[in-house]
């Protein structure tokens, strides 16, 4: 289960504009918004493009895109 709450955490952390984000991740900043919303999901070349910029440690990747329950 995905969990936004973090992954927004992390982004305000990072000091990385969505926008920025937005282009590193190659997707528009209305898909970005669509994936923190859970509109749409994240892929696996995505999850690991925030990992390195967001300088994710392992347990904080797990606990934004694979949390149980």
């Amino acid at each position: 289960m995905f969990n936004g709450l973090l992954l927004e955490i992390a982004i305000t952390r990072s000091q990385i504009s969505k926008r920025d984000l937005a282009k590193k991740l190659g997707i528009s900043e209305q898909g970005l918004y669509n994936k923190l919303n859970g509109i749409s999901e994240f892929k696996a070349s995505e999850i690991r493009t925030l990992t390195d910029e967001l300088s994710l440690s392992a347990q904080e990747r797990e606990d934004i895109f694979f949390a149980k329950g």
